[in-house]
């Protein structure tokens, strides 16, 4: 089964950084793709960055490219968003989200699994 357990939000500077993480305490997750949304107030959600199954391609949206890195941990069945550079307008709730697809998919609806989502604050 899996059900994803999202951890590392919080408050930073404008400038600083976080790792957001994602964890399975089910099926291993290494051919599931896992993606990271981030949903601001008032606004639609938006896919930022995502790890492909198996061949671990990455993606990025241009809104973080260069400074958010994604990445997996095949033996803690983990996945992180490391986050460095943190601008205010990154501020959001972020959600991660898996499914038995292998490649990342374009659209929320493409992901029956989710994270309960972390909510990241970038403030002075």
């Amino acid at each position: 089964q899996v059900q994803l357990v999202e951890s590392g939000g919080g408050l930073v500077q404008p400038g600083g950084s976080l790792r957001l993480s994602c964890a399975n305490s089910g099926v291993s997750l290494e051919y599931y793709p896992i993606v990271w949304f981030r949903q601001a107030p008032g606004k639609e959600r938006e896919r930022i960055s995502c790890i492909s199954g198996g061949d671990n391609r990455v993606y990025y949206s241009d809104s973080v490219k260069g400074r958010f890195t994604v990445s997996r941990d095949k033996s803690k069945n983990t996945g992180y968003l490391q986050m460095d550079s943190l601008k205010p307008e990154d501020t959001a709730v972020y959600y991660c989200a898996t499914d038995n697809i292998l490649q990342c998919g374009h659209t929320a609806a493409d992901y029956a699994y989710w994270g309960q989502g972390t909510q990241v604050t970038v403030s002075s």
